[in-house]
């Protein structure tokens, strides 16, 4: 028996927000890295969803990747 609910499958250059591990596998930085950027007051490319949940805004976070030198 096949699943009703087939999930797409989207790949991430294509999503507009991505998780925490997407991030990190799409720009080779690792997770506590990415978490501690997305701490940072005024962090450019952070996207909460509800009081718990943070996306990384796909292309604002490869500006920021592009514009930077050292993170």
């Amino acid at each position: 028996m096949q699943d009703a609910k087939a999930k797409a499958v989207v790949p991430i250059e294509q999503k507009v927000a991505l998780t925490k591990y997407e991030a990190a596998e799409y720009s080779n930085i690792g997770i506590n890295k990415i978490e501690a950027m997305l701490r940072k007051p005024n962090c450019p490319f952070v996207l909460y969803v509800g009081p718990n949940k943070k996306l990384v805004k796909r292309k604002e976070f490869e500006e920021f990747i592009r514009t930077n030198l050292v993170i």
